[in-house]
């Protein structure tokens, strides 16, 4: 099987290296000192498209694919994992459950501003006892009135406190039926709850170790009120439509530990060519050199998977399994490029206006979102046919 580029996606993939290189890369060390998102570039990124790519043009969109979301992504993780991961959350986890499961009054409202980049969307799964285990979601929505009550938490949420952002998807507990052996199932359901809604408070921002510009929130609902019209899906569907969201965003995901690891490789090739201890290079010793063609071969299987799995996807084809796979070994690929990367660059690889220093902060998240290697593992199993893996 070939997974070669069209001439357009290699436009694509070149025209964002392009953009990564000049425009994202030399920003990158101020706002991640000052722990803002650069809405410039993201106002850039919206008039280059790349929100909009794997949408309809009848709805504000490029009418490519998700591979060509995953080419974007991928460039941009190579400078600015936190620019990436804007993309990708935007894209993926943000407007793409609106494309798959809304009603075409909902597309109509919401996805030409969340393709074009001037608004984005967030999506609100994971609560203290919830995340990797949904039947721990304690955040509940009743029916009453023709309205949806909405009462919980959520945390950990990508893009849900911008000054861009319009709308969070949460889930919700609306209903309970007891098993014939008599446990409790919940019923879950998908809401959409546009930004500003009375009693919908975004808390005040995570101090994470890592990801500094990318916008991470705690969520609270009050009380909070939306119409009937909200519920995004089927009513009582909402484990589902989640799950569907996850596996594809964890194919964009893999693009963007990939980007990762590449920039981490690049960085140590330059450095190794450069540098000089006791008059040479240190490329030119046996192990800095056996190093970066690890770091190179981690690189070469991480997208090949990521690949894999996005023209399963594209193609309609079960990709669970794939998704998966590429998302662990991605994020393993991203971790230890890093910690190579570091270890080469010396002191240099610990300081933060350092490429490497903030990859190596950043890339412990990629074992972590969108589900932990533990989590990969367990569905893997599953796949395999070894039903107790949850065990």
């Amino acid at each position: 099987m070939s997974y070669g580029l069209s001439p357009e996606q290699q436009r694509l993939r070149d025209e964002v290296r392009d953009f990564a290189d000049n425009v994202v890369a030399p920003a990158a060390y101020k706002y991640d000192t000052l722990r803002e998102l650069p809405y410039e570039i993201i106002a850039e990124m919206g008039a280059m498209g790349l929100f909009g790519l794997p949408f309809p043009t009848e709805y504000g969109g490029q009418g490519r694919t998700y591979i060509d979301l995953c080419l974007a992504v991928e460039q941009l993780a190579r400078v600015d994992q936190s620019i990436a991961v804007t993309l990708e959350a935007g894209v993926g986890l943000g407007a793409m459950p609106v494309f798959r499961s809304g009603t075409e009054a909902q597309k109509q409202e919401w996805l030409p501003m969340l393709a074009q980049g001037t608004a984005l969307a967030a999506f609100g799964l994971t609560e203290a006892d919830a995340g990797s285990d949904a039947a721990g979601t304690k955040t509940t929505a009743e029916l009453v009135d023709g309205q949806w009550v909405i009462n919980g938490t959520k945390q950990f949420i990508t893009n849900s406190g911008t000054k861009i952002t319009r709308l969070v998807t949460i889930t919700a507990v609306t209903g309970e039926s007891v098993r014939a052996d008599g446990s409790v199932k919940k019923e879950l359901t998908a809401i959409l709850v546009p930004s500003g809604t009375p009693g919908f408070t975004v808390l005040p921002p995570y101090d994470k170790v890592g990801w500094h510009t990318s916008d991470t929130h705690p969520l609270r609902f009050e009380d909070v009120r939306v119409p009937a019209e909200n519920l995004l899906g089927e009513r009582g569907r909402g484990f589902a439509s989640f799950i569907q969201t996850l596996d594809e965003g964890r194919v964009a995901f893999a693009a963007l530990c990939t980007g990762a690891a590449q920039g981490c490789l690049e960085e140590a090739m330059r450095y190794a060519k450069s540098r000089n201890v006791f008059g040479h290079p240190i490329g030119d010793n046996q192990h800095v050199a056996f190093t970066i063609a690890r770091m190179e071969a981690r690189v070469h299987s991480a997208r090949l998977a990521w690949y894999d799995a996005a023209n399963r996807l594209v193609a309609g084809q079960p990709f669970k399994l794939e998704a998966s796979l590429a998302k662990m070994i991605g994020s393993e690929a991203a971790m230890d490029n890093a910690r190579d990367a570091a270890q080469i660059f010396g002191g240099n690889g610990v300081m933060n206006e350092n490429p490497v220093g903030r990859h190596y902060r950043d890339s412990k998240i990629l074992e972590i979102g969108e589900g932990t290697t533990e989590v990969q593992l367990m569905v893997i199993a599953r796949e395999l046919g070894f039903a107790g893996a949850a065990r």
